[in-house]
């Protein structure tokens, strides 16, 4: 079974930029596509990205469009969620969830799951 852990995260300030990256053992990594969600204190879990076992497809929450960019390097077993023009309200922590070949926005549809990593962008 693929084990996750998310790495990256820290303080940073808004128009910063952050790459969080997710490492994968254990299992076969290059059939399972990959989701980036997050959960801010007080809210519940929510989807920001996600990329299919081939790299090919990918999906971006209406938030993050056009400041956060999705990769995958199969041969590293290795997601990353390149993160730009950060603002306050991306505070969250960070997790990444896998599931066999396709791509989900739907947080339960992914059975495997990183700790998370945290991100909080303030002046």
């Amino acid at each position: 079974q693929v084990r996750l852990v998310e790495s990256g995260g820290g303080l940073v300030h808004p128009g910063d930029s952050v790459r969080l990256s997710c490492a994968a053992s254990g299992g076969t990594f290059n059939n399972q596509a990959l989701g980036w969600f997050r959960q801010a204190p007080g809210k519940e879990l929510e989807f920001v990205a996600t990329i299919a076992w081939n790299g090919i497809v990918s999906l971006y929450a209406d938030s993050v469009k056009g400041r956060f960019a999705i990769s995958r390097d199969n041969a590293k077993n290795t997601v990353y969620l390149q993160m730009n023009s950060l603002k306050p309200e991306d505070t969250a922590v960070y997790f990444c969830g896998s599931r066999a070949f396709y791509v989900s926005i739907d947080w339960r549809e992914y059975p495997i799951w990183g700790q998370g990593t945290q991100v909080t962008v303030t002046s």
